[in-house]
């Protein structure tokens, strides 16, 4: 560890206090709130038979569960600066297994729209994610650990793709027809939410040195950290023009991939004839990716940083999201089944390294405003999302067009990378500091086999 009692390694194979446990309490937590976010997804064929839903209401429902974590996220941030990424976690577990267990009862379009536009609250954990790792590791690591619990995390939404059919036909089973089926299938993953903040409460600290009330009563953490409140923090954040580049930027990587979580399942169930089970498998391979994809985006951003500094993360940013783009028009275009499939792993891999390595640069845009800046900039995802929903809502353009629209988008928002500056003096220290971290992980990894390179 670093001076600050930052780690400056990650031991995968640990669940040691407090470093280790968070990291792996961050994205189990974050897995289970994109399986209950995109649970109903991969069932939404069932779902419009049952409510008799048009392709209009459909994209009106994708566009709800993504907007309310626009907002959500914007006051995520701040909170966790106020009150600590611990509390914040745990009561937004807690409170988002409510609408996942709920959504059962909607017998219409306007309350199926109103549960799904409650569920895409939970969307928020992944702030809280970012902002907890951010704390608890150094510069040298920071965005391999970012990327990968926020890419673990996101792996929810692919296995969801394919772990909710199954439990679907599990219920069917037991007796239920379709209609009752997969209402009976939201409960499960709502269960487990609820189970998972009380946990996080009771198993994680808010940073190295304890919990930050505890911290600020025993002198150790400056309230002038907190005392100007939430709305000073994001005002803070607000304030600079890098902070909403990134913005730009991660609505055009994660905001394209919750639009393909969305729509990906009957995306393929209608232009392949496939059934349900067989859609929803190939739409979880998109998901899967980020099993290492998010990682790598990271590692790099790391391992740019101790070759180029700051820019060196910078430059990755833009190359990888330019490439994500001509992967995305790509995909748009195939028509065979096999070379559709093809096409989306690797489009999948542009999107997931593209979000490793933005949030490879947000710890160090603004420390004392951190919770602010990574709720702005994870804003932006939803935004992206919810702009990309109205090309998928609309009967005038087909699916394929809507996808190739988007290819054209993602490539021009690649530019705002290159609008991400420092100042010379936060080029020299954030350098500085990178040298330190990686000077004090030297005796640590010798003795430490099964952590992550820093350079990996």
């Amino acid at each position: 560890m670093d001076t600050s009692g930052k780690a400056t390694s990650i031991k995968l194979f640990s669940l040691a206090k407090p470093h280790m446990r968070v990291f792996h309490m961050t994205w189990f937590a974050f897995f289970l709130c994109f399986f209950g976010w995109f649970g109903i997804a991969p069932l939404m064929a069932v779902v419009r038979e049952d409510l008799m839903l048009t392709k209009a209401q459909i994209g009106n429902t994708i566009i709800a569960s993504v907007a309310i974590t626009v907002l959500v996220r914007l006051l995520i941030g701040p909170l966790c600066d106020k009150f600590g990424p611990r509390k914040t976690y745990s009561a937004l577990l807690v409170l988002g297994s409510l609408p996942v267990m709920s959504i059962g009862f909607a017998d219409s379009y306007e309350s199926f729209l109103l549960f799904r536009l409650g569920i895409g609250a939970i969307g928020a954990s992944f702030v809280i994610t970012q902002y907890h790792t951010s704390v608890m590791f150094a510069p040298n690591v920071v965005g391999t650990a970012n990327a990968t619990t926020a890419g673990w995390g996101n792996l929810g939404g692919g296995v969801t793709q394919i772990v909710m059919p199954l439990i679907f036909a599990g219920m069917m089973m037991l007796g239920a027809n379709e209609a009752m089926g997969w209402r009976l299938a939201m409960v499960v993953p709502g269960v487990v939410l609820l189970l998972t903040g009380i946990a996080y409460y009771f198993l994680t600290q808010d940073a190295p040195g304890g919990n930050y009330d505890e911290l600020r009563a025993a002198g150790l953490m400056p309230e002038a950290r907190n005392e100007n409140g939430a709305g000073r923090s994001f005002l803070s954040a607000a304030r600079d023009y890098r902070v909403w580049a990134l913005f730009v930027v991660y609505a055009a990587c994660f905001g394209v991939e919750l639009t393909i979580n969305n729509i990906a399942a009957i995306y393929y169930f209608d232009n392949f004839k496939l059934d349900l089970k067989t859609a929803g498998l190939i739409a979880g391979l998109f998901g899967l990716m980020n099993l290492f994809a998010r990682t790598l985006g990271g590692m790099f951003s790391d391992l740019f940083a101790r070759r180029a500094g700051l820019k060196g993360r910078v430059y990755l940013l833009f190359v990888v999201l330019m490439a994500e783009g001509l992967a995305l028009v790509l995909f748009s275009q195939m028509a065979v089944l096999w070379m559709a499939i093809a096409s989306m792993i690797v489009f999948s891999l542009f999107v997931q390294m593209s979000e490793g390595a933005t949030f490879g640069l947000v710890p160090f845009m603004n420390r004392k405003a951190l919770g602010a800046v990574a709720g702005i900039v994870g804003a932006g995802g939803n935004a992206g999302a919810v702009a990309a929903g109205f090309l998928f809502k609309t009967e005038a353009l087909t699916y394929q067009q809507g996808l190739l629209y988007l290819g054209f988008a993602v490539m021009l928002a690649s530019l705002c990378a290159l609008l991400v500056r420092f100042p010379a003096q936060v080029l020299e220290s954030e350098n500085a500091a990178l040298q330190a971290a990686l000077a004090a992980r030297k005796p640590a990894a010798a003795a430490a086999p099964d952590s992550v390179p820093a350079s990996a």
